[in-house]
Order: C-alpha cells, then structure tokens, then sequence
C-alpha cells in the first residue's frame, strides 16, 4: 500500500507540474514533505535555478520544537522562505503543492507565507 500511495503521489505531482512552472519574476513555491521535515525551495524554472529554499532542518527553525514534521514546523518553515524570498524582492509566486492533499502542514506552510507577505 505504501508504494501505491507513493506512485499516487508521484503521478499527481507530474500532472500539476504540467501547468505549474516558475518564472524570474514569479518563481515556483515547491513543498517536499517527509515524516520528519519539511523542505521548501523557491524554483526559477527558466534558469533552472534554486533562488532560496528553507527546511525544518534548520538549526534556527528547530529551537522550540518536539518534532519538526508536524503543523508548528511548517508554519515556521513558511514564514522563513517568506522573509528569504522578501528579502530578494520577491513578491509573487506559483505554488507547487507537490501532490500533497492541501491540508494539514502544506496548507499551515502556505498561509505563514501569505500571512509573511508573499502572494499566490
């Protein structure tokens, strides 16, 4: 079950990668999420190039947390890619859910980064 889960997802992320692609002026918001962390990297599709990216990793984003996998982590994780992306003047993205469903930690990562000033 597990890996048809994973091909379930896999399959959904190359659909919406069909429509979804990152520009210089609006890059692509791509979420990873394992059951560990949670990764994030702002994607410039024409380059071919990470213009920042941020993850539960982070020893700065650890300081506080149990488990870095969970709600309270993707909404630090979202306010930091935030203020890395306001800090290149970026403004606008696309975001690129990854085939996730849009609920639990992917939708808490999206508003921290609204509430932070990115726009969608």
């Amino acid at each position: 079950m597990a890996k048809s889960k994973l091909k379930a997802r896999q399959r959904r992320h190359e659909r919406v990668r069909k429509r979804v692609n990152g520009t210089t002026a609006r890059p692509r918001l791509s979420v990873y999420k394992s059951l560990s962390h949670i990764y994030v990297q702002l994607i410039d599709d024409t380059d071919g190039k990470t213009v920042a990216a941020a993850s539960s990793a982070e020893k700065e984003i650890q300081t506080g947390l149990k488990h870095c996998g969970n709600i309270a982590a993707a909404k630090k994780v979202g306010a930091n890619i935030a203020q890395r992306a306001l800090s290149k003047n970026i403004k606008d993205v696309v975001f690129d859910r990854g085939g996730y469903q849009y609920h639990g930690c992917i939708k808490a990562l999206a508003d921290a980064a609204r509430e932070q000033g990115l726009n969608f």
